[in-house]
């Protein structure tokens, strides 16, 4: 019975560093995850403003090709 418990509580002891673990790893992703949405908001704002300042001219990414 004792050897039971001593098991169990070792499984407790890994699983609650893993969940440590793993909780880091998750802010650490949410940080950079921030991070980089900030950054495509940034780059999605910089070409819309770099299209309008062009003429207004229909975006580059929707317009046909030249042998169309």
């Amino acid at each position: 019975m004792s050897e039971d418990r001593t098991h169990l509580e070792e499984q407790i002891a890994h699983l609650s560093r893993t969940v440590d673990d793993l909780s880091g790893v998750i802010a650490r992703q949410e940080k950079d995850l921030s991070k980089l949405t900030k950054q495509v908001d940034m780059l999605m704002r910089r070409e819309a403003e770099r299209e309008y300042d062009s003429g207004g001219s229909v975006p580059l990414a929707d317009q046909k090709p030249p042998h169309w």
